[in-house]
């Protein structure tokens, strides 16, 4: 049987490691000095839970698939068949074409095609590029047709610190906006509120124990140096998800159970909620034959 994952792509710098995944261009490992900050699955096993993927052009839920373009409705391909949505996008199962693989850096591409639901052609490439102690991941979306077009932008990285478990691990989210998940709604996101006085304010940092989330968070407040900063930290250890000024969301998610280690912790940047091909909030806007382009990166200090 073919791997589900396709090839598997190494790259080093000092003592820090990453594997990329061909299908889909999904980060598989990422650790220092052999300690591991992502929660990883073996070459031969399909992705669990979206771990690691990237969710092009719309991270997330469409509700019931269904958005206009310029007037027209467009109906996707319902992937999330419990919900009766289509989610997370359409290059999460595609292969990814090898453009460069150094030993320290790799950049994938891939071409979004028209299909039904989607109606203007996409190149998109990814570039993953280690430090001795940080991976910088840089997105890049090219409109390769005739009309403008809205696209949105996510990955879905779960994220661990060695062997600590998750219930024991801090979180620190500089958020000042929430759509709570509501799990009795087809389209489960109420309507965005502030964090404050809520269950859903993080910013001086609160234990996961007993946090159960699949939460979008906005209204991220920037560090000095104009970036998103995410921070889970275990007694002094500590690890830095930062993202850049365009990616405005970030997802949290705490499944029960993933890859035999239980507990998880998905931090999701994303350029747009749920569902923003129907509303249009923050979306990319890409004219005829332009791009855009964003980065988000993993430190550990």
């Amino acid at each position: 049987m073919a791997n589900p994952t396709g090839e598997q792509f190494e790259i080093t710098r000092g003592n820090a490691r990453a594997v990329v995944t061909e299908i889909g261009a999904g980060l598989r490992v990422f650790e220092v000095g052999g300690v591991p900050y992502v929660e990883e699955f073996e070459a031969d096993e399909k992705s669990p839970k979206g771990l690691g993927q990237v969710l092009l052009p719309w991270p997330n839920r469409t509700k019931g698939g269904l958005w206009e373009f310029q007037g027209e409705p467009q109906q996707l391909e319902i992937t999330e068949e419990a919900r009766g949505n289509a989610i997370h996008g359409l290059t999460r199962h595609l292969e990814w074409e090898l453009v460069e693989h150094a030993e320290s850096s790799i950049t994938l591409a891939v071409d979004v095609e028209v299909q039904p639901g989607w109606p203007v052609p996409l190149r998109a490439t990814i570039t993953y590029e280690l430090a001795p102690r940080e991976l910088t991941i840089t997105h890049e979306i090219r409109n390769e047709g005739e009309q403008p077009i809205g696209v949105g932008l996510g990955t879905h990285p779960y994220f661990r610190i060695g062997d600590a478990p998750t219930d024991e691990l801090t979180l620190t989210l500089p958020a000042t906006r929430v759509r709570p998940y509501l799990a009795d709604e087809q389209m489960p996101y109420a309507e965005e509120e502030d964090v404050e006085g809520t269950e859903y304010d993080f910013r001086g940092g609160r234990l996961l124990k007993g946090v159960d989330l699949d939460t979008a968070f906005g209204g991220l407040t920037p560090a000095e140096d104009g970036t998103h900063h995410v921070e889970l930290s275990h007694g002094e250890q500590r690890l830095l998800v930062w993202t850049g000024p365009d990616f405005h969301w970030a997802q949290v998610f705490t499944p029960d159970e993933l890859v035999g280690r239980g507990r998880a912790v998905a931090i999701e940047p994303m350029t747009c909620p749920a569902d923003a091909l129907n509303t249009g909030t923050d979306l990319i806007e890409l004219e005829p034959a332009t791009s855009w382009s964003g980065s988000w990166g993993i430190r550990v200090p």
